[in-house]
């Protein structure tokens, strides 16, 4: 059963919540203060964190960077208003999926599968090597010039996702239907802000390219193959 980590200050969701999800055998914990939800993730056994950007203590974006510096648990951020901006710095900061307040339930468990399922895929694929980059679908690793790459969840799988395709084109809604599922709301600004993220971590290899007006594709050519 997963176990989720809700960090809230609103001491009345918890308890609802935590019923709803049971319904969908997922086990929901609540930590009222970040300090408490910080401390409680580094003891392990959670497979993914709800943060609330309104928080005491600090917001949920400084929790989302304090939780990127130590792991790549999936991280669902829940934004006051579904402001733009909040998605935004939520995303960049390295969040796999973000849901406006007032929210349903049911959403919130849909987008939470959608990242379990994320995380926990591991294809029976032979590793896929390019010049400068490797990646194992198996244990969700990756390599860069020979040394080991940090990915979230949703880095991992656009990477993949277009390194099976090399040349191909992805629009942004090829990406979002393929990394958050149909029934999700669109939201082009999150593909560019995952490509951007993923770019930096693999400097200097430039494996995805922009078409204009298109979308992005995989740049690199398999080891061993030759140029035409």
């Amino acid at each position: 059963m997963p176990r989720i980590l809700l960090i809230d200050d609103d001491a009345g969701l918890g308890e609802p919540l935590a019923a709803y999800f049971a319904r969908f055998d997922m086990r929901l914990e609540q930590a009222l203060r970040p300090s408490e939800g910080l401390a409680r993730l580094r003891q392990g056994g959670f497979d993914a964190a709800i943060l609330d950007v309104m928080l005491p203590e600090q917001d949920g974006f400084a929790v989302c960077r304090a939780i990127r510096a130590e792991s790549d648990l999936p991280v669902i951020m829940l934004t006051a208003r579904g402001e733009v901006t909040d998605r935004v710095v939520g995303l960049e900061l390295g969040a796999d999926d973000y849901l406006p307040k007032p929210f349903e339930p049911r959403e919130l468990v849909a987008r939470l599968q959608t990242v379990l399922r994320r995380g926990r895929s591991a294809p029976a694929d032979a590793t896929l090597r390019f010049e400068g980059l490797a990646l194992d679908p198996v244990s969700r690793s990756v390599t860069c010039m020979g040394q080991p790459v940090e990915l979230t969840g949703t880095e991992f799988e656009l990477l993949l996702l277009l390194a099976r395709s090399p040349g191909k084109v992805f629009t942004r809604d090829d990406i979002l239907n393929q990394l958050r599922g149909h029934e999700a709301e669109l939201y082009t600004r999150a593909v560019d802000i995952v490509v951007s993220r993923l770019r930096k971590k693999l400097e200097p290899v430039q494996a995805v390219k922009t078409l204009r007006n298109a979308g992005y594709a995989f740049a690199l050519r398999a080891e061993g193959a030759r140029g035409g």
